[in-house]
């Protein structure tokens, strides 16, 4: 299982990423955009994911994925359980949100 934790020690490893906490709730950002966010009982992590691809992932895991708030749908956006990743998985999930955000030059030196 995955911990809130654990997110925050890659997220604010990557470039220009930083938290905020809005509402009570943990949200991680690269300038004003936002590309994870936490439940307030931070058990589920919402991320950047293109809208177009949302579907079969969802459906792909329902165990594990969700559609993201009807608020939130009009955004390339999924819903996770924390509990259901693992440590390999959260990595990835937050690197590809993280590089839909950042300019395509800093992800790129980051990860080379």
């Amino acid at each position: 299982m995955v911990t809130i934790d654990e997110v925050r020690e890659l997220a604010l490893s990557l470039p220009r990423s930083y938290e905020a906490l809005v509402r009570e709730r943990v949200k991680f950002r690269v300038g004003r955009i936002v590309y994870l966010a936490f439940s307030r009982d931070e058990t589920l992590m919402g991320f950047a994911f293109p809208k177009e691809e949302r579907d079969a992932l969802i459906a792909s895991e329902p165990e594990k994925f969700l559609m993201p708030p009807p608020s939130d749908q009009r955004y390339n956006w999924v819903v996770v359980r924390l509990a259901a990743i693992d440590e390999t998985e959260m990595r990835e999930l937050v690197l590809d949100a993280w590089r839909m955000v950042v300019p395509k030059g800093v992800a790129a030196a980051h990860l080379d």
